[in-house]
Formats: C-alpha cells, sequence, structure tokens
C-alpha cells in the first residue's frame, strides 16, 4: 500500500508533501516522544502522533519514513507544512485517536 491509497482508505486530509504521496507503507509506528520514535520506528512506516510542530518532519527524513499522520485533531502548524513541503513528508490529518487508526491500518497491511 502506498500513501495516498492511505489517505483514500482511510479518508485522512493531507496538509503537506503531496509530491511524496507514492512511497510505500510498510507499518506503522504510534508514539509521541521524538527521541523513542528516533530510536525504534521503521523506515518505510507511517508515523501516528499527537505533535504537530516541525521537529516531526526532521525525524521522519531521519528515518525514512513513508509519512506522518496526525491524530487527534491536530493542526500541523505552518513551519511544520512548509518543512514538509521541502523534504517531501507527507504529512496528514485525522480526527480520530491514534489507538482507533492504527488498528485500522494493522488491519489494512
Amino acid at each position: 500500500m502506498n500513501v495516498r491509497e492511505l489517505v483514500d482508505r482511510f479518508n485522512l486530509t493531507v496538509a503537506a508533501g503531496d509530491a511524496g504521496l507514492d512511497r510505500t507503507v510498510t507499518g506503522g509506528y504510534c508514539g509521541d516522544l521524538l527521541s523513542e520514535v528516533m530510536g525504534n520506528a521503521g523506515m518505510g512506516c507511517v508515523w501516528l502522533t499527537v505533535q504537530a510542530h516541525q521537529n516531526i518532519v526532521a525525524v521522519a527524513v531521519l528515518r525514512e519514513m513513508a509519512g506522518i499522520i496526525v491524530t487527534g485533531g491536530g493542526v500541523p502548524s505552518p513551519e511544520t507544512l512548509a518543512k514538509a513541503n521541502a523534504e517531501n513528508i507527507p504529512v496528514m490529518t485525522y480526527p480520530g485517536s491514534a489507538f482507533e487508526l492504527s488498528g485500522l491500518i494493522y488491519a489494512a497491511l
């Protein structure tokens, strides 16, 4: 499954990083502590987090993630969106919880 298919299947809102929507999703990761995510998230994963500041993009680039989903109705800052566009990292939003969405993604993969 690629990021675009994930967006369509789960009605995610793409906030930035349209150029990266064809990235392959190899798994998922839920976490909000950046150092923990940097140490444990798999490459190619889609990251579910409540964080919305620009440092999430740096972590996604470092771990070569497929994309970031900001859950819980969070809204990424303008700086986050600009950085995501510059790095071609898809940033999506989801109004529900990370728990709910992670179960759906797990079942789909």
